[in-house]
């Protein structure tokens, strides 16, 4: 156990690897507590109610995948989906919109300075 101790102050000496950590703790933290933040227009209770029913099957299967999350419709329940569908509606937007088409060039404008900076 002294040991233990002993490689852990170790590693809050180094700054780099104390930052690393923070860093982590920190990633932590906002994910535990976005999986408490419930999806606006859900009823937690409603949705108690339904996971009761189907506690065996599919809905079952997702909450466990997501660790809990689901049952409590929480925002990181989600996933990824929300983003890849603004995704989508902004790019469609592109092309019938003139003021998305200039945010698209200024964009890939912005994209090719920045990685002609990095290239160098």
């Amino acid at each position: 156990m002294k040991k233990l101790i002993e490689t852990i102050r170790n590693i809050w000496n180094i700054v780099d690897l104390r930052e690393r950590l923070l860093v982590t703790l920190g990633i932590l933290a906002i994910y535990r507590f976005g999986s408490f933040v419930v999806i606006p227009g859900v009823d937690p209770a409603q949705l108690s109610a339904l996971q009761d029913q189907t506690a065996d099957g599919l809905l079952g299967l997702l909450n466990m995948f997501t660790g809990g999350a689901f049952s409590q419709a929480s925002i990181f329940a989600l996933g990824i989906m929300p983003y890849i569908s603004a995704s989508i509606v902004v790019q469609l937007l592109g092309m019938a919109v003139p003021y998305f088409q200039k945010l698209q060039k200024k964009k890939s404008q912005i994209f090719m300075m920045l990685k002609k900076k990095i290239l160098k």
